[in-house]
């Protein structure tokens, strides 16, 4: 809350005069305004917020107005983009082209923004496509995300487990926090939170389910079935949080056999083709309306899914725990993976051969006296 808060430094004496599709304010004193001229203590900090839907259409523009809050480009080809307008005065009007601001910032924590870069023009189509016209000039400034600028700890854990053997393998003790600490707060399982008393626009600090591990988010990757061409998984999502829900959440998965993936039960997925031919890494997310809000923790606090993937002949093994995720992210966060030698591991055929062993001497034994006392 608000969402993004984009935010620049003017290079000279640029005022905004008018603004659609967003609502400029300041960091200093100043009152907020979504038109008219910035007071004078904020010309060269202006900060920027996005609109909520539904504004009234004479102060809309396209792709305004959400919230601030901006989809994947995978979940919502008309979610991931945010648009408004300026019309910005200045004492220097006769330069050829405007100043470019500086020190941008979109107000999130972990993302950090570099330098301004001009591109070509921005060209785009009017009328119906019936005439094209050009930006006078464009700059790019591209933001990347840091999840160890963000969070002081992780806020995702996985869990495993397979058919072929009984231990299940719990998520790496302490990994998001540990009980006992002064800002890890946790409720019993079945027992509920007390009730929350918060201050206007203050936000709920997480309160989890106690556990070893502490996060608010687990993933459990269970290999389910082994067919002749086939093999099954089934993955659970769990939301261990009391006080926040999970709107058009995503999970990213990193395996080598996610190339073959035949069939998905009651979630979407897509390939995410980052290297060329590469196909190894594939993003889950929910069915509109269905399960695409994960809820907070209790009964209903869960999403899973089930997939089919075929086998490729020379590449699937279910040793080495070669059946198991590579790296898993959730919302963008990376999940703490368990240690891999605490993954599950096929029976040891060698014990099964040790015992068989003295059973087929023994029987070896009886024939020979058998055939000896006949």
């Amino acid at each position: 809350m608000p969402g993004w808060k984009l935010s620049w430094v003017w290079p000279r004496d640029e005022v905004i005069w008018n603004i659609l599709g967003a609502e400029a304010t300041e960091q200093g004193n100043c009152s907020a305004f979504s038109g008219g001229v910035l007071p004078h203590c904020c010309e060269r900090k202006p900060v920027i917020i996005d609109l909520l839907p539904g504004t009234s259409y004479n102060k809309q523009v396209a792709n305004c107005c959400k919230g601030g809050v901006l989809s994947s480009m995978t979940q919502g080809p008309s979610k991931y983009i945010a648009a408004f307008q300026m019309h910005i005065g200045s004492e220097s009007l006769y330069n050829p082209l405007p100043s470019m601001p500086k020190n941008f910032s979109l107000g999130i924590p972990g993302y950090t923004c570099g330098d301004p870069l001009q591109v070509p023009p921005t060209k785009s189509s009017e009328d119906n496509g019936r005439r094209t016209t050009q930006a006078l000039a464009t700059w790019n400034v591209t933001c990347t995300y840091s999840q160890f600028l963000a969070l002081p700890a992780p806020t995702c854990c996985v869990s495993l487990s397979a058919f072929y053997s009984e231990t299940i393998i719990p998520c790496p003790k302490c990994t998001c926090s540990c009980q006992g600490q002064p800002r890890a707060k946790c409720v019993r399982a079945g027992k509920l939170p007390s009730v929350l008393r918060l201050k206007p626009g203050e936000r709920p600090k997480p309160i989890v389910q106690c556990s070893d591990h502490m996060c608010p988010i687990k993933v459990h990757w269970h290999v389910k079935q082994n067919y002749r061409l086939y093999w099954r998984v089934k993955i659970t999502v769990m939301n261990l949080n009391y006080v926040k829900n999970y709107t058009e959440w995503n999970l990213v998965v990193l395996h080598p056999n996610l190339r073959n993936v035949t069939q998905v039960f009651s979630f979407n997925y897509k390939p995410l083709s980052v290297y060329g031919d590469i196909n190894d890494t594939g993003m889950f997310y929910g069915i509109q309306y269905y399960n695409d809000m994960l809820l907070q923790s209790g009964e209903d606090g869960n999403v899973q899914t089930e997939m089919l993937l075929s086998k490729v002949p020379g590449k699937f093994t279910l040793r080495e725990g070669w059946a198991f995720p590579r790296k898993i992210s959730f919302n963008g966060e990376e999940c703490v993976m368990p240690s891999l030698d605490d993954y599950p591991r096929l029976p040891n055929t060698g014990n099964i051969h040790a015992q068989v062993a003295p059973l087929l001497i023994l029987s070896l034994l009886l024939l020979i006296e058998i055939v000896f006392s006949s």
